[in-house]
């Protein structure tokens, strides 16, 4: 088999996850399109992998690795989602553009202007 045809599909998979990173505003669709790049990429290592005939096989390790760190991006992205989710009532990400929380009124006492009374 040929190298073209599983880089071809690779190249494929990255532009539609780079497609669906730009254009979508679901962060749940952001994180899917971000597997889809990370799929390009770990079939392009193992493509090439077996093109050399590496011994070591290191294009299949850095697949392995590849697989854990996309497996705790899934877990840390969808915690954060959810916890935003909850707190905002949106995951549209043109909406979340500021990650703070409005500033709190200030405190009643702030408004007469008298300083505190000291500690006996």
């Amino acid at each position: 088999m040929h190298l073209v045809y599983p880089v071809v599909l690779a190249v494929l998979l990255f532009c539609v996850g780079l497609y669906g990173v730009l254009a979508r505003r679901n962060a749940i669709l952001v994180l899917m399109s971000v597997e889809l790049m990370l799929a390009g990429v770990m079939l392009n290592l193992v493509a090439v992998d077996v093109w050399l005939r590496d011994e070591l096989h290191s294009g299949q390790v850095f697949t392995l690795f590849l697989i854990a760190v996309a497996a705790a991006e899934v877990g840390v992205g969808l915690a954060i989602v959810l916890l935003v989710y909850r707190g905002r009532g949106t995951s549209a990400v043109d909406r979340l553009r500021a990650l703070r929380d409005t500033p709190a009124a200030p405190p009643a006492d702030a408004d007469t202007g008298t300083p505190d009374a000291p500690a006996a």
